[in-house]
């Protein structure tokens, strides 16, 4: 060991002349190194530190060498020399030398150069003293320096793995993180085993690297069976297998499968949680033998740290399948074929991280086949993800499809629905969008209960938002006395589709809604025209985009008939003392006439189906059928028929000069090109027609 960085001794010329007792108080010699004459002379102290009695030394430093191993001897005159030659002032280096016992000990030596007028050396002089106690202690302190850093290191195992676990989500993530090449390289081992525990009474191996270290049959294991984790399960304690030696005697049957490995120890430890075990995890070393008390303990809180970890990964993975089971179970099962269109729904979940359950929530779609060549599209979203709100979710489908079913206008539906979830006790609140669409006519009425507008793509890829005017959402009008539902219309032409979606289609957090209408129109636009494809695409790009909110799709495409068809048909019920059906049935006949191109004659259609409908109401104790059809021939007709459950004939009355009624027969053959009565079981018929002309 060299010290050239020793300070210069500042002596005067003629030392040594009495430093016996200075330096001997600090248990070092002197020496004076004549360079002229090669003299080294040495004091009595000088001769201890050498074990030499004076009469074994003559003067020369070749005598020491029956105290200096020749190595060292070559180290110092090295080091000398080289100090000579540079020019330094001083040197010093720790040597060791052989005792007359013939053990070898540490030795420390400072040297003063001193130079004449021309640099030229002339004299060393200097000291020796034992450095035994010095460096033992300094070996002693740098032993602590390496434990203490030992157990550093072995603090940041379990914080780096224990840091890696916490973003684990699920069992694959905790194996991932535990089989990856740092995650091995963080717990010191070469290899690594784990099991989780199956009915009590096997061991099921989940993970083991690295690849290449499995050993056949250990897949399944029993618990009494001779391995290590099935003992560490068993006993609920760890175990330290410190050699190969105590490998191959403890376990046999493990032993021969591993050899190739090169273990020389390793530590099996249960996994427990809540007092329970769930499994086991081993780790295998090739390049230690041996753990001391710290190793264990930091290895036993590196098992708890996993277990902690699998078993809230466990428990997330049975709260998500419970709560996707749930939420499948609310979805349709699937998609009723609709003569006349073509159709496709999406559904992705949620991918946000958090508390459990989360990966799930309230969004939903369903299709609604109606009397007439209806069907009715939902879109909705129901507050929160969680559960509940799948729960809530499958419940509001279940009525809205009900309400639909019954011949409820959409108004009527919504409506209803609204009073149903406020009814429910519950605090969510949801969104909700009804379309109702004629697909012989293309004429769809759209109710907007505080969800986001539809869209439209024609054929060429052109799409546009379609704005709605829409009421409160679902629970709330209920709760504000809110419940009118303003009715849209909008005609769906063929080969036209209409897209229906929730908001984590088109909402990112920080971003605008109309930002995101106006990238999701541009994604429509350049999508595939098949329904199947741009729904896969949308779903793809809110897959890479991610997201904290689920996304629910519902894509309707009117299809082109392939053979001339006598005309559409339109058709709504009207219940007594149900002032919103009767203005949903009116927006249904200005629709009609709308999508028919029989414009020319609207406020005739509209107000004699309007007098024919009040009649029935009026004059009968039930509800009225209301149908519009255009009817194909020599030349275009638009039939409006009115039927209710009377057996009573309408029959002509003349209205005084002051009378308020009477004159509703008299506007309908006035009105009509013709009309009539048809006996329908227990009811009847009241229709007229309206001969209107071609379409352009």
């Amino acid at each position: 060991m060299v010290d050239r960085g020793a300070s210069a001794l500042s002596l005067p010329d003629d030392w040594p002349t009495h430093p016996e007792p200075i330096l001997a108080l600090n248990r070092m010699g002197s020496f004076d190194w004549d360079l002229d004459n090669g003299l080294f002379h040495m004091d009595a102290q000088a001769h201890e530190v050498f074990d030499l009695r004076p009469d074994e030394y003559d003067g020369h430093p070749e005598s020491l060498a029956v105290r200096v191993p020749t190595t060292e001897g070559f180290r110092l005159d090295t080091l000398v020399s080289q100090a000579l030659k540079d020019g330094s002032e001083n040197y010093g280096a720790y040597f060791r030398i052989r005792t007359r016992s013939g053990t070898l000990r540490w030795t420390h030596t400072q040297g003063y150069i001193r130079r004449d007028e021309t640099g030229r050396p002339r004299r060393i002089i200097g000291i020796v003293r034992d450095a035994t106690e010095e460096l033992a202690e300094s070996e002693e302190r740098r032993e602590q320096a390496a434990a203490d850093e030992a157990r550093r290191q072995q603090t940041n195992v379990v914080q780096l793995t224990t840091a890696a676990l916490a973003h684990a989500r699920t069992v694959q993530d905790v194996i991932d993180i535990l089989k990856d090449t740092q995650g091995l390289t963080h717990l010191g081992a070469t290899s690594l085993v784990m099991g989780l525990l199956e009915a009590g009474s096997r061991i099921r191996l989940v993970a083991e690297g690295p690849s290449g270290s499995f050993v056949p049959g250990t897949l399944v294991t029993r618990i009494d069976e001779q391995y290590p984790m099935s003992e560490v399960v068993r006993t609920l304690s760890p175990r330290f297998i410190e050699s190969p030696e105590e490998f191959a005697e403890s376990y046999p049957i493990l032993w021969p499968h591993i050899t190739d490995l090169h273990i020389t120890s390793a530590a099996y430890m249960p996994l427990i949680a809540q007092a329970r075990p769930i499994g086991a995890i081993g780790l295998l070393y090739s390049d230690r033998v041996g753990f001391s008390a710290e190793d264990r303990n930091v290895l036993v809180a590196l098992g708890s740290s996993i277990a902690q970890s699998l078993q809230r990964a466990m428990l997330y993975e049975q709260e998500k399948d419970l709560a996707t089971g749930l939420q499948q179970a609310m979805l349709p099962r699937t998609i009723p074929s609709v003569p006349g269109a073509e159709v496709a729904v999406r559904y992705r979940a949620a991918g946000a991280a958090g508390s459990l359950g989360r990966d799930i929530g309230g969004d939903w779609y369903d299709l609604i086949p109606l009397p007439g060549g209806r069907v009715g599209a939902v879109i909705g979203d129901v507050q929160g993800h969680d559960t509940h709100a799948a729960a809530v979710m499958g419940q509001l489908r279940i009525v809205l499809r009900a309400y639909a079913a019954e011949g409820h206008t959409p108004a009527t539906v919504m409506a209803r629905a609204s009073v149903f979830l406020h009814e429910l006790d519950t605090d969510r609140f949801a969104t909700c969008l009804y379309a109702e669409a004629d697909l012989s006519t293309g004429v769809v009425q759209v109710v907007r209960a505080g969800h986001i507008d539809p869209m439209l793509r024609a054929p060429d890829g052109t799409c546009r938002r379609v704005a709605i005017e829409g009421g409160l959402p679902l629970g709330l009008s209920a709760e504000f006395g809110s419940l009118e539902y303003p009715v849209g219309t909008l005609e769906l032409d063929a080969d036209h589709t209409l897209l229906l979606c929730t908001d984590g289609l088109v909402e990112l957090p920080g971003d605008d809604l109309d930002d995101g209408m106006h990238a999701l129109t541009g994604l429509i636009s350049a999508g595939p025209l098949d329904v199947r494809e741009l729904a896969d695409r949308l779903i793809d790009v809110a897959e890479e985009r991610g997201g904290d909110d689920d996304v629910a799709l519902l894509l309707l495409r009117r299809r082109v008939l392939d053979t001339p068809q006598a005309g559409g048909r339109l058709q709504q019920h009207v219940a007594p003392g149900d002032p919103e059906a009767l203005t949903g049935a009116r927006h249904m006949i200005r629709a009609a006439v709308r999508a028919w191109s029989a414009g020319d004659r609207a406020d005739e259609i509209e107000l004699v189906a309007d007098e024919l409908i009040t009649n029935a109401l009026m004059h009968t104790e039930g509800a009225a059928v209301v149908t519009l059809r255009v009817l194909a021939g020599s030349e275009r007709r638009l039939r409006v028929e009115v039927e209710d459950s009377s057996s009573a004939l309408p029959r002509r009355r003349e209205a005084g000069e002051s009378g308020v009624s009477g004159r509703g027969l008299l506007l309908v053959d006035l009105l009509t090109d013709v009309w009539g009565v048809e006996a329908r079981g227990g009811g009847k018929a009241v229709w007229c027609e309206f001969v209107v002309p071609e379409r352009v």
